[in-house]
């Protein structure tokens, strides 16, 4: 089991320079890789899950991450950016062009906790807007939705029944054996300006 990084100790900036010099080097740029101070890098190796988010002009580019902790949090975010840019299935591979013009966020996950339910409108209840991020599944079927999308998607109601049609389930689909976990995420997003 995974204990929370005191991520409050790692500049955030330091995390979003981490995902940019990734895939600036990756596209063929050559680009400093940042140097955190020592306790920095400690808590960088320390096992963690990220999701990288690439937008350009408030629309979404590319996003890939990890639920779990399974490498340290430097390395899962190098990757996630990496492949949020070049393997996200939905866009086409990110240019050096586009860099210039792309922002950059990354969101460290906490540790993912079960949530008990009696029922769907039991499990939407305990839901908290804009907090949880939320794991689905059902047997082969799975999503998740970050808890960024409360933005697009307030009524827990439709946030769910989108997070099911995600996983490529029908949104009113529900059965016994379905499985929730929630989880929190420290968020680190660039301005319009500093791409």
């Amino acid at each position: 089991m995974r204990t929370e990084a005191p991520l409050e100790r790692v500049p955030g900036q330091l995390l979003l320079q981490i995902a940019r010099a990734a895939i600036a080097n990756e596209l063929g740029q050559a680009v400093a890789r940042p140097e955190p101070d020592s306790q920095a890098a400690g808590l960088l190796q320390a096992p963690g899950a990220s999701f990288v988010t690439l937008n350009q002009q408030g629309q979404l580019r590319g996003c890939i991450g990890s639920l779990q902790a399974h490498r340290p949090l430097m390395a899962d975010i190098q990757a996630n950016a990496i492949a949020a840019a070049l393997h996200d299935p939905r866009f086409a591979p990110l240019t050096r062009m586009e860099l210039e013009i792309t922002t950059v966020d990354v969101s460290v996950l906490s540790e993912m906790q079960p949530l008990p339910f009696a029922s769907e409108s039991d499990a939407l209840a305990q839901l908290r807007p804009g907090v949880d991020g939320l794991v689905f599944e059902f047997g082969r079927y799975r999503s998740t939705f970050l808890p960024q999308v409360w933005e697009q998607l307030p009524d827990t109601r439709q946030f769910m029944a989108h997070l099911k049609h995600k996983a490529g389930l029908a949104p009113d689909f529900w059965a016994a054996e379905v499985r929730l976990q929630r989880y929190t995420v420290s968020k680190f997003k660039e301005s319009e300006s500093t791409s």
